[in-house]
């Protein structure tokens, strides 16, 4: 096991990629503190994992919200003792947009869930790394943030300002064994691609974005999941500041 007695902390494990992450950690070992804003899909992942005999807890939280994530933190510490691997996956994504349809609102909506709610969520989770002589930070970013389309200027922004953000903390957190990454997907296939698409044109652009990718499919959450697995596993001891792209060769 990959992740034996390690603890773990996944946000936007309500579903999708998190989902997966959670299930896969578990499974290698890992006790998993699951958080998300969504209450259902945070609890069905953990009543899911203990049918299967795995460790986690829910925590309800809101990653743009600090005393949220500063709670979400000391829960996981309190009930697990440590916390040794955190997955800063919680985001959101919007419709294609020219510039300048895209609203003051949406831009800073956007910004607080996947740049602000990053950044708060290494914020809190790093003192305890600190006094526990080390841990591993992963955060989910987007190819989009390597090689942006037409269309979605504010979540590229955001997810080129998550890879920056990665490899500045790799930097700062090395002298104290703390490594830090980040995951570039492609499109996933979850509940997530149908938010920011029109039902009635969702195939339609699926065709479009599988035009863009050599190896022809959409990502599944367990694709994101294994590379999250090997970043947070001893197999990636001497990986830090790394982008890493699960994008079936979109980013060449």
């Amino acid at each position: 096991m990959r992740l034996l007695n390690k603890v773990g902390l996944i946000t936007g494990s309500g579903s999708g990629i998190g989902r997966a992450s959670a299930v896969l950690f578990s499974q290698e070992g890992a006790k998993i503190c699951v958080a998300d804003i969504d209450k259902e899909g945070g609890q069905q992942t953990v009543d899911s994992m203990k049918q299967k005999g795995l460790d986690a807890i829910f925590v309800h939280t809101d990653v743009t919200k600090a005393s949220d994530v500063e709670r979400m933190v000391k829960i996981t510490l309190d009930h697990y003792g440590k916390l040794d691997i955190v997955f800063n996956n919680a985001g959101i994504g919007m419709p294609f947009l020219p510039i300048e349809q895209i609203e003051e609102s949406l831009w800073d909506k956007i910004m607080d869930s996947n740049v602000k709610g990053t950044f708060l969520g290494c914020k809190y989770a790093i003192p305890a790394m600190k006094r526990q002589g080390g841990g591993v930070i992963i955060n989910t970013a987007s190819i989009s943030g390597v090689r942006p389309r037409p269309g979605n200027a504010a979540y590229s922004a955001s997810k080129g300002a998550v890879i920056i953000l990665t490899k500045s903390l790799a930097l700062e957190l090395a002298p104290f064994k703390i490594r830090v990454n980040c995951i570039n997907p492609v499109v996933v296939d979850t509940p997530f691609l149908k938010k920011n698409i029109d039902m009635s044109q969702l195939e339609e652009a699926k065709k479009t974005m599988l035009s863009t990718i050599p190896l022809g499919r959409l990502c599944q959450p367990e694709d994101i999941a294994r590379g999250a697995l090997y970043l947070a596993s001893d197999e990636s001891a001497m990986v830090t500041g790394e982008s890493l792209n699960v994008d079936g060769g979109r980013g060449i």
